[in-house]
């Protein structure tokens, strides 16, 4: 599934993340890396952007940039 599916509240693992150049980096950067969890905490009230924490710190991303990461759920 991808980072942009899940609702508030959930968590994800990223499994993978078919990303490249400036934006593959600047998302490595921040923590976001494959085998980490990442927890929404919060969406906009039109869907974007999204609030999440990685590695103990909050984060907000562009909906169009959370579909290109894949995740699966975890409870």
């Amino acid at each position: 599934m991808k980072l942009s599916e899940l609702k508030k509240g959930q968590s994800g693992k990223i499994v993978a993340m078919p990303l490249a150049g400036v934006l593959k980096r600047r998302l490595a950067e921040m923590g976001m890396l494959v085998g980490e969890v990442v927890r929404v905490e919060g969406v906009a009230p039109l869907g974007d952007p999204m609030e999440l924490t990685v590695r103990k710190y909050r984060l907000t991303l562009r909906k169009s940039d959370t579909e290109h990461i894949a995740v699966e759920e975890v409870r």
